[in-house]
């Protein structure tokens, strides 16, 4: 506690200034106790950042509140509490005039395409040209072409993934800083996803950039996310860095009499012990692999994926 006391004052002094150290820069993307009430949902006090150069992924159940979190972000939906930004514009600003500029800088996938039916791709393109100041025709063109799609097919005849494919080219192609996707990868081919993974690592690297990712692929956060952050019933569950859940964590394969062994031995803190029970065994979340395979070696423990770390989580016990 007085270690924690003390990095909290540490962190005063510098942000004072008398540390010398340079303050943090503020998070491109930043929610503070963010809340909403619907009929028979709410979202409950959320806090969530996404700082220069990092790829967030946001995980969750069908009706978790990643939706709505989002919508909450852009300025798409009225917030009974908390406060919002991006790219340092409140969030209620960015429905208003006084935000138009910062949305200039946002590019935005939703996970169905909202687009009329009756416009060809090339159409799109000559649309976003006279919305946005900084529009890249070039650019739209290009990874049109990379993506497959025809410049005289209609949106309706687009199939999901070749929507979202559409949808993606116009979010990169007007000089956005800030990506955030819902479900953008939904309905692509796997070499498809590779692509657009691709180029969402690359858009990162650039200066001032950072992405807000929704996604039920966890393989493809596994692939290019810097943090995790889970939402469970409107309340934020875990907000960890990836590789902490991938390259740190395990998961051991238990019998029953492993499974008391372990929770015997106080290798795994006291109630910090989660597991989940099958048929065949025990499932035992373990926050160091390495160390625990030191301790128990008989006990197979294998990496823990961002699937196994949610089941875990969400559905497991805790002893």
């Amino acid at each position: 506690m007085q270690a924690l006391d003390q990095d909290k004052k540490n962190t005063s002094n510098g942000a004072a200034g008398t540390s010398g150290s340079p303050a943090a820069p503020a998070p491109l993307i930043e929610a503070s106790g963010l809340t909403k009430h619907y009929g028979g949902f709410s979202l409950q006090g959320i806090d969530l950042s996404v700082a220069e150069g990092e790829i967030v992924g946001f995980v969750g159940q069908n009706g978790a509140g990643k939706s709505t979190t989002i919508k909450a972000l852009l300025g798409l939906i009225p917030v009974d509490g908390g406060a919002a930004q991006v790219l340092g514009t409140r969030s209620a600003d960015l429905s208003r005039p006084a935000g138009a500029a910062t949305k200039e800088r946002i590019g935005v996938v939703f996970d169905t395409v909202s687009l009329p039916g009756h416009l060809s791709v090339a159409d799109v393109g000559s649309i976003f040209a006279r919305a946005y100041r900084a529009w890249d025709q070039r650019r739209f063109t290009q990874l049109a072409g990379t993506f497959g799609l025809d410049a005289a097919r209609p949106v309706k005849e687009l199939s999901r993934g070749m929507g979202m494919k559409l949808s993606l080219a116009c979010a990169l192609s007007h000089g956005a800083q800030v990506l955030i996707l819902d479900e953008a990868t939904a309905g692509l081919d796997p070499m498809a996803r590779d692509e657009v993974l691709d180029r969402l690592r690359a858009f990162v690297e650039g200066p001032g950039r950072a992405v807000l990712m929704s996604s039920h692929i966890t393989t493809d956060l596994e692939r290019i996310a810097d943090r995790v952050v889970c939402i469970d019933a409107g309340c934020i569950v875990f907000d960890l860095p990836k590789d902490v859940i991938t390259d740190q964590m395990g998961i051991a394969r238990c019998r029953v009499a492993d499974f008391e062994r372990i929770a015997a031995s106080g290798v795994i803190p006291e109630r910090g012990l989660r597991y989940l029970r099958h048929d065949y065994g025990i499932d035992v979340l373990v926050p160091d692999r390495f160390a625990f395979a030191e301790s128990f070696p008989q006990v197979p423990c294998d990496r823990m994926t961002i699937d196994d770390y949610l089941a875990l989580t969400l559905k497991g016990g805790v002893r």
